[in-house]
């Protein structure tokens, strides 16, 4: 009778185990699939911060009413090399996204390209940057 009450123990104590066991190993798995999935987003927020750093400098100068074309031209020209990430940062994204990419891309350049030498041209310059930034930003963030 005894070895009977210590074997259902046993059981019990095995059936609770194995319960445990898998409840740890399932947290675990479930850990290790976030990890992977946050392994991606590193590149994309870092693309995005190198951005707004860049749109945020020129923005900057044209408020304090400081623009030195060599400046805006170099964050102009930063800008336009980091979008070139963006299609790498955010990869399989749909055809209206790639179409955002295009657009900020082909402003970016237009910008770059009429080298602002002054805060009247610069605030003009970025004014269609960042409706572009914005515009995609209510749609897809």
């Amino acid at each position: 009778m005894a070895f009977r009450c210590i074997h259902r123990e046993f059981h019990g104590m095995r059936s609770a185990l194995l319960i445990v066991l898998g409840l740890v190993i399932g947290i675990v798995g479930t850990v290790f699939a976030m990890n992977a999935l946050h392994d991606r987003e590193p590149f994309s927020h870092t693309v995005m911060t190198s951005m707004s750093h860049h749109a945020g400098a020129l923005s900057a100068a044209v408020k304090a009413q400081k623009c030195d074309a060599v400046q805006s031209r170099q964050h102009l020209s930063r800008l336009l090399e980091t979008q070139a990430d963006l299609s790498e940062a955010f990869p399989g994204v749909d055809q209206p996204f790639q179409d955002e990419i295009t657009k900020l891309h082909d402003k970016t350049q237009a910008a770059l390209q009429a080298a602002p030498a002054d805060c009247a041209a610069l605030a003009a310059a970025i004014k269609p940057i960042g409706e572009t930034c914005q515009s995609c930003h209510q749609q897809y963030r």
